[in-house]
């Protein structure tokens, strides 16, 4: 079995794949000051009933990332296993000024997206997490750059903290967009308004494709990260949810260089 690990700032997530498909995943709270062993502890914990015969592994999180490899030449020494980092073999160019400056995910995210979604044109993918990150596909596989934008759950965390009568409130999707409370507008300005930010940043992303490949089919956007369901049936311009697009796109890089 192949076990995935995509360690983002705020939470990572593991997901055990028997060839293509994904029987066992789990989300975990990232935690920068842990060690090679207490990883170690936390992952034994999750895959002690596995068999696992592959780890590919990627984390924007350079602690994390040192003490995962200390992690893997102690206890994952007789596997097969990749880290997505300069020099990995993933298929996926860098259209960018800086390839160096991409982060692990967005390349597996590109790959992932693609594959599964790239046959009849553009892609972009809407990852919903610390930060909201937009990467753009070209028809052919090729990452093109994308935007970046505050993430959903840190937005509340600062309106909170820097407004004396506003507090951090529980995400939910309001009864109206025009709330009665504080609550409800809070609510309703997160929800709605992070919304329209990617339908605004999608619509400006498609004409801009439509100008560099004006001959190719529809563009497909793809969502996901563990904040999507809240604007899923919400925005208007997302055609798929794809909860585990990373982890897929883990899978799918091990399996090029293995």
């Amino acid at each position: 079995m192949l076990l995935t690990i995509d360690v983002g700032n705020t939470n990572t997530v593991l997901g055990l794949f028997t060839d293509d498909e994904m029987t066992r995943s789990w989300r975990v709270k990232t935690d920068p000051r842990d060690t090679a062993d207490e990883l170690w502890l936390l992952y034994r914990q999750l895959i002690e009933d596995y068999d696992v015969t592959g780890l590919a592994v990627c984390s924007t999180v350079p602690a994390i990332l040192r003490e995962l490899r200390v992690m893997i030449s102690r206890y994952f020494s007789n596997v097969d296993c990749t880290i997505i980092e300069p020099g990995t073999k993933t298929g996926v160019s860098l259209i960018v000024d800086n390839p160096r400056e991409i982060g692990a995910d967005r390349i597996v995210n590109t790959l992932a997206a693609h594959t599964l979604y790239g046959t009849n044109g553009p892609c972009i993918v809407v990852d919903f997490g610390t930060s909201t990150n937009f990467d753009v596909v070209s028809p052919s596989g090729e990452f093109l750059g994308g935007a970046l934008a505050p993430g959903i759950e840190i937005s509340v965390e600062a309106l909170a903290a820097r407004a004396a009568q506003l507090r951090k409130v529980e995400l939910l999707l309001p009864k109206s967009v025009i709330g009665k409370n504080t609550v409800e507008a809070l609510q309703s300005g997160t929800i709605y308004g992070f919304a329209g930010q990617v339908d605004g940043l999608v619509h400006r992303i498609i004409d801009e494709l439509e100008l560099l490949y004006p001959d190719t089919g529809e563009v497909s956007v793809i969502a996901t990260g563990g904040l999507a369901p809240l604007v899923l049936g919400i925005s208007e311009t997302i055609d798929h949810h794809e909860e585990d697009l990373t982890l897929i796109g883990l899978r799918l890089v091990h399996e090029r260089n293995f």
